[in-house]
């Protein structure tokens, strides 16, 4: 989910062990460091519109809870989840899984490189053609604001990037990691992983990543110190009958 083969989350406080804050790092990032992003009705969170799909139910959810649900997915039903989901209720969601890993990189140290430049708001377009090109996961017209994104140009044009998306206490995800196809094969995405794992360490905070099962790009996580820590279920779920949650008590 956060990476393709061309491009490369429970705690609800700061000191919440890492077994926990990483269960579910939706929620523990909505209750922590990105509180500022976060939409919540009862005991669901999302966050922002365009700033990112993710929600987190609470662990035993009940029928008011998907019924919080269904009112912050947005007008197409769907919600996306990476942490604990327990089944819907019979009839409520269609549910698509996509099957992965979660790797941390407690030993990665990170290295600046002066052909690195910051992303910000006024690259969003060309950002956004790039990962329509190389899917690495969800990126919306605000994700950028999450955190630090960086990229490296040739002939001016955007050829690869890579960021920062949920931060649970202590952690920060790298995500959004693609290549250009035309210039793959290059190392971009190995020394951008590097770039911004230097800033995470700069803030004393631990890089942590996802990997949808069977990509190739585990192997570069691999050789760059990060270890699974845990397979990972990322679940999509479309609502199917909001009227019926929305009654339900």
């Amino acid at each position: 989910m956060t990476a393709s083969t061309s491009c490369a989350a429970r705690g609800d406080a700061p000191d919440s062990p890492v077994e926990d804050v990483l269960d579910d790092p939706v929620r523990a990032a909505l209750l922590g460091p990105q509180a500022h992003f976060a939409v919540r009705r009862g005991q669901v969170l999302r966050y922002a519109f365009e700033v990112s799909p993710f929600v987190s139910l609470p662990p035993e959810p009940g029928l008011a809870d998907w019924r919080d649900a269904a009112a912050l997915a947005g007008a197409d039903g769907t919600v996306l989840m990476t942490g604990p989901m327990p089944a819907p209720p019979d009839g409520l969601a269609e549910v698509t899984e996509i099957t992965g890993y979660q790797l941390t990189g407690e030993d990665v140290a990170g290295e600046n490189d002066d052909e690195v430049v910051r992303l910000g708001p006024a690259d969003v377009p060309e950002m956004l053609d790039l990962v329509r090109r190389t899917q690495p996961g969800p990126f919306l017209p605000r994700t950028v604001e999450l955190g630090v994104y960086l990229g490296i140009r040739r002939g001016g044009a955007l050829a690869a990037m890579a960021g920062e998306r949920m931060r649970p206490p202590g952690w920060t995800e790298i995500s959004a990691v693609c290549t250009d196809p035309a210039h793959q094969g290059q190392g971009l995405a190995r020394r951008l992983m590097l770039a911004v794992i230097a800033v995470v360490r700069e803030r004393g905070e631990q890089p942590f990543l996802h990997v949808a099962d069977g990509n190739p790009a585990i192997r570069l996580y691999e050789r760059l110190g990060f270890r699974i820590r845990r397979p990972v279920t990322f679940r999509i779920a479309r609502l199917t009958a909001p009227a019926r949650v929305e009654s339900g008590s």
